[in-house]
């Protein structure tokens, strides 16, 4: 992998392939560039294609005292993009992917880039009387105050509770019966460094973006999944009526990872836009 080193001095890891019109994927939480690879390789034969491991990510240690804060990597991402000149680029986010994608318009604008591609996530997560389009309809902040003491006293099993409680009865019901799929996830998280993606976690939860989705001036493809853990289909309506120029698609029998679950359907689509944003 490829390092640059952000200006607190953390490093920034992160895979660069192909060649043509920039595309940089952006991982949810608790996730890593691997979770791209295919997709970056199917896209590598037209685009030079970019997959970082966000600060606090991948498995890479930290310097003590490191901030794993959303506006961090927001900065990180600028960084990025001026370290390599790169113009006209096409951001794709997914889960914690899509609120970097959205503090980086917050705080550099859209002038570097040809468009953005946002999967399955809410502008604000934490929900209130007013706001019932974040975590699950009704994921106030008594509920996240509890999952944050969860998750520090055992990152893994939190995180997994979080998946399982949510909208999407198949989650639940592997959860309950411990699937193989879950003690997969399981042992995987049990591997990470918990304080700093709780840390991260704390930063995405009192973000509210709201006020950005009219600010962005380029192409925005929304991809969703209809059987979200999270989000209901008021969330995908809402992103799609607050951003001026979008396409939404409504994946069917898909979860918080849709494209996942249709990568070709999601690279064909995925591709279609950014020819569509490049010409």
């Amino acid at each position: 992998m490829e390092v640059i080193i952000a200006e607190d001095g953390a490093k920034i890891h992160y895979l660069r392939l192909g060649k043509g019109s920039p595309v940089i994927f952006l991982h949810g939480w608790s996730a890593s560039a691997k979770d791209w690879l295919p997709f970056a390789s199917a896209m590598a034969d037209h685009h030079e294609v970019i997959c970082w491991d966000a600060r606090g990510h991948g498995g890479h240690p930290l310097n003590p005292g490191t901030s794993t804060h959303v506006r961090e990597m927001a900065t990180d991402l600028q960084r990025l993009i001026h370290h390599h000149d790169l113009d006209k680029v096409l951001l794709v986010g997914h889960s914690m992917g899509a609120l970097t994608l959205w503090q980086y318009i917050r705080d550099f604008g859209c002038d570097r880039l040809a468009g953005v591609c946002i999967i399955d996530q809410s502008p604000k997560l934490v929900t209130d009387e007013q706001w019932k389009n974040g975590i699950y309809g009704d994921f106030d902040r008594v509920h996240n105050q509890r999952l944050i003491r969860t998750l520090r006293e055992d990152f893994a099993e939190g995180l997994l509770q979080l998946v399982a409680n949510g909208y999407n009865r198949k989650s639940y019901e592997n959860y309950t019966r411990n699937s193989r799929g879950f003690q997969q996830m399981r042992e995987h998280l049990q591997t990470l460094d918990g304080e700093p993606l709780v840390q991260c976690w704390e930063s995405l939860t009192a973000a509210d973006y709201r006020d950005v989705l009219p600010q962005i001036s380029v192409p925005a493809l929304l991809i969703y999944g209809d059987e979200s853990q999270f989000y209901g289909p008021a969330v995908a309506e809402y992103v799609k009526e607050n951003i001026p120029d979008t396409e939404l698609h409504i994946y069917e029998n898909s979860d918080h990872s849709p494209q996942l679950f249709h990568r070709e359907r999601f690279v064909w689509d995925l591709q279609k836009f950014a020819r569509q944003i490049t010409q």
